[in-house]
């Protein structure tokens, strides 16, 4: 076995993509060294937090912040209105409303196109809950579809399987920033006359064929919380390139909106003839709006996002470039000749081949990685059996005598384990790693490393 303290090595790379690889000098890590979980010695002694900070926050974020702070100016919706603006212009789309989280965006999405009690609207079972839930909000029934294996996004072609005379929508969702594979999704669409509205709270910037998400479908909702790629401490924000869906969901949450008001000058956005009885009230009896201290934030982060991403691309390329060759991993990123990203990368993931490791379990793989003082963990298990919660089973949320995923609805759709069998697979399959903000080389090696050094030496394990 070699010594590592007395030997080093440079590294060299002849991929002209990472130039900036060439001529690190770092001690040499024999991958055979006995693993950290079995008292070999730790791989990564030290760690840099500003790999993984996010989001950045900048003098500029807090004078914008202080300002609507010192002003009193909290609900005040003159530079959310700006915010929205720009976000429409970044998203190429007429039409935004900034929202006071993600969740409440897609219930405006499903409200703007017409979703009802009886409705049923297509949604992938491997997803946060909050893509689905607004469905029953509404008395809806959520549809539940399955997931293509590599990509983690609603499949297409079980989409045109549960289509049926009483599909209203398909809500899609671009899981871990990976953009749904869009074409023939607005195909089935168009076939079915029926509507099309994204989930992009994973994906904010992801481009799909050159396409910005968000703006691909009839709608788009996303969330800006705190741990999402783009952050402005909580809220939402709703796209559309369509006008009476824009109006309904601001009727249905937006108020101030329909009418003016002192500090609001929004008002008479109401056109539609359906719309106009209901001004002056929210139609849904919410209040969505986003408060100015987001929406300061989200303003300043907006200008420098799109440079920040690239970064984050560029790390995470990087990072799996290092794994290529790992049998175990199948990496979750999109093929670049497509003309498309992954955007801010959120919540980055690889699917584990146990198989590939003797049969070694993606826990016990994850425990071995981060003695090594990696980062890495199974899940999110909770989005493989989302079909199977209590919530979409059995649970009469409303009080209406029956469950409520099917209290509308004019047949059970509510499904059993074994129904969605890749959805259900990637409960121990899907692991989330390294979400890399900096373009640190030598730094993202180490962790790369320390998921060779597991697979390398697995058999310790067993």
């Amino acid at each position: 076995m070699i010594d590592k303290k007395h030997y080093t090595c440079y590294l060299y790379t002849c991929n002209v993509n990472y130039p900036f690889a060439r001529g690190i000098k770092m001690t040499a890590s024999t991958l055979n060294h006995t693993l950290a979980l079995n008292g070999g010695e730790k791989l990564i002694q030290n760690k840099d937090k500003e790999l993984f900070h996010w989001p950045i926050i900048t003098k500029e974020d807090e004078d914008a912040v202080l300002d609507v702070m010192r002003k009193g100016t909290f609900s005040h919706t003159a530079l959310t209105s700006e915010f929205e603006k720009e976000m429409a212009a970044w998203q190429k789309t007429k039409h935004a409303l900034a929202y006071c989280n993600g969740t409440a965006s897609l219930l405006g999405a499903l409200f703007g196109c017409k979703v009802g009690a009886g409705d049923e609207v297509i949604t992938p079972a491997y997803t946060y809950w909050a893509t689905f839930m607004p469905i029953i909000n509404l008395r809806a029934t959520p549809v539940f579809a399955d997931i293509d294996p590599k990509t983690l996004c609603i499949d297409p072609a079980d989409i045109e399987k549960k289509i049926t005379p009483k599909t209203k929508a398909i809500m899609v969702m671009h899981a871990f920033g990976h953009p749904c594979d869009m074409d023939p999704i607005m195909a089935i669409a168009e076939k079915h006359q029926i509507k099309v509205i994204e989930d992009a709270s994973h994906a904010q910037g992801s481009l799909y064929k050159g396409r910005m998400v968000g703006s691909l479908g009839h709608v788009s909702g996303m969330s800006m919380m705190g741990g999402k790629s783009f952050a402005v401490g909580e809220g939402g924000m709703l796209l559309t390139d369509d006008e009476e869906i824009l109006q309904r969901a601001a009727s249905f949450g937006f108020y101030e909106k329909t009418v003016g008001t002192n500090w609001s000058k929004e008002g008479d956005l109401i056109t539609e003839p359906e719309l106009l009885p209901w001004k002056g009230m929210s139609a849904g009896g919410f209040k969505h709006r986003m408060n100015q201290t987001c929406s300061a934030m989200g303003r300043v982060q907006l200008k420098y996002y799109p440079e920040r991403i690239k970064e984050i691309q560029e790390s995470m390329n990087y990072f799996w470039d290092l794994l290529k060759d790992t049998p175990c991993l199948t990496i979750h990123k999109i093929d670049p000749k497509t003309n498309s990203t992954m955007g801010g990368w959120y919540n980055a993931v690889g699917i584990y081949h146990a198989e590939e490791l003797g049969g070694l379990s993606s826990q016990k793989f994850c425990e071995a990685v981060q003695a090594e003082g990696g980062i890495l963990s199974v899940g999110p298990k909770q989005y493989a059996r989302s079909h199977l919660h209590p919530l979409v089973q059995d649970a009469d949320v409303y009080n209406e005598g029956k469950p409520s995923v099917i209290a509308f609805s004019d047949r059970d759709t509510r499904l059993k384990k074994g129904d969605l069998p890749i959805t259900e697979s990637m409960e121990e399959k899907v692991i989330t790693v390294p979400w890399f903000k900096k373009l640190k080389p030598d730094l993202i090696k180490q962790y790369a490393d320390a998921i060779k050094k597991v697979a390398e030496n697995y058999q310790e394990l067993l």
